[in-house]
């Protein structure tokens, strides 16, 4: 019986190992792509009118960033399987919106800003073609050069505006081959990280951004540390992804976004749950700890884009997006493409609980939004 014992037991060890070893290989390019437009497909079907308004606790245009996040997603997805009824289902967002922000052109709001990602990205590939659009540029244009000459620099009182607005100034830099975006947009960013809030936004010594003023010391998540959302420093992460993807190789302040990506990925890799995920309270997995994709998808989207851009070691780092890409695609992703494990709206790791696979949060969209730019980056892993 020992005997017998001990051969069952090297055996569940054995395939317990195999299994392990399988769930740190990411699949194939074909595969991720199969997943994303699983979701995607499905989005578009419950959405097929993509100037819909969109009614949770309110009405609300769907030119919000909910469904700026989804849309930053979906034209990543075009950049690697140019379907053209992903560039319609863009272009009608964008006609039915009248290209416009969703509180007029004198927003300074980095939410209603988010959109021009897309509108920008729309407008370039049509240029590409001998085509130009430029209705699409002049309400976002006209918002952020209305900020570029002003001297205000606090508008970014919460992180996850980084990511909503730093890439439109960073796109209209280049395009309007004007360092005057660039240098704005580092003075706002540098404001939320060094002085927002008291002392900033970002704690240098765990190199994780407390999500806006009431989150920093002295606020304690119950376990006694500091309060670092997951989703909030998604956002970061992918802020600066984006930002650094899209500026010259010799702009000025580019070390200084490199420099706090690299932080940020490091400290992040340690925090990963056994199962892949992210827990949505980073030091606290005892408050409302559990799978979540977005955050999870957003640490995935910047780990790989920066293997993809030789700034982390693909040896490294490849286990560690493998299994939360593995995770999401496994656990959250449903058979009709509905995605699970999305924390609904909020700031804080209680907003939107209890956050299940069932789960339907108050907008779906952003969630898909974050898979897609995900799956994509992993797409071009070499």
């Amino acid at each position: 019986m020992t005997f017998r014992f001990s051969v069952i037991r090297i055996l569940l060890l054995t395939f317990s190992v195999i299994l392990t070893v399988q769930a740190q290989k990411l699949p194939g390019k074909k595969e991720i792509i199969a997943k994303m437009t699983l979701a995607n497909d499905y989005f578009m079907k419950t959405w097929p009118d993509p100037g819909k308004e969109i009614v949770t606790n309110k009405t609300r245009p769907s030119n919000i960033w909910t469904r700026a996040v989804y849309y930053e997603g979906l034209m990543a997805l075009y950049g690697i399987d140019k379907q053209k009824a992903y560039y319609d289902y863009a272009i009608e967002w964008g006609e039915k919106h009248h290209w416009g922000l969703r509180s007029g052109i004198n927003s300074r709001n980095a939410d209603d800003q988010c959109c021009g990602q897309t509108y920008i990205d729309l407008y370039l590939i049509d240029r590409a073609t001998g085509r130009l659009k430029p209705e699409r540029l002049q309400a976002i244009k006209t918002s952020i050069d209305g900020m570029v000459k002003s001297d205000k620099v606090d508008d970014w009182n919460w992180i996850d505006a980084l990511q909503m607005a730093m890439p439109v100034f960073a796109q209209l830099g280049v395009l309007e081959k004007d360092p005057i975006y660039f240098e704005k947009m580092y003075q706002m960013y540098i404001y939320s990280k060094t002085k927002q809030g008291g002392n900033g936004l970002y704690n240098p010594e765990d190199h994780l951004w407390w999500r806006d003023k009431d989150f920093v010391p002295p606020y304690k998540e119950p376990n006694g540390q500091d309060c670092y959302w997951a989703r909030g420093n998604g956002w970061v992460v992918a802020a600066l992804v984006r930002v650094l993807d899209i500026l010259p190789k010799n702009a000025p302040h580019r070390e200084e976004y490199e420099k706090t990506y690299l932080e940020m990925i490091k400290a992040l890799v340690p925090l990963q749950r056994p199962d892949g995920y992210w827990n949505v309270s980073l030091h606290d997995p005892t408050n409302y700890g559990g799978k979540e994709l977005t955050g999870t998808a957003l640490f995935v989207y910047g780990m790989a884009w920066g293997i993809n851009h030789e700034l982390l070691d693909g040896k490294t780092y490849r286990p560690v997006i493998a299994k939360a890409w593995n995770a999401m695609a496994t656990d959250s992703v449903h058979s009709n493409g509905f995605l699970g494990y999305v924390q609904g709206t909020g700031k804080e790791p209680k907003d939107g609980q209890p956050v299940t696979y069932e789960s339907k949060p108050d907008f779906e969209d952003y969630g898909l939004g974050c898979f897609l730019l995900a799956g994509t980056e992993l797409c071009k892993l070499n």
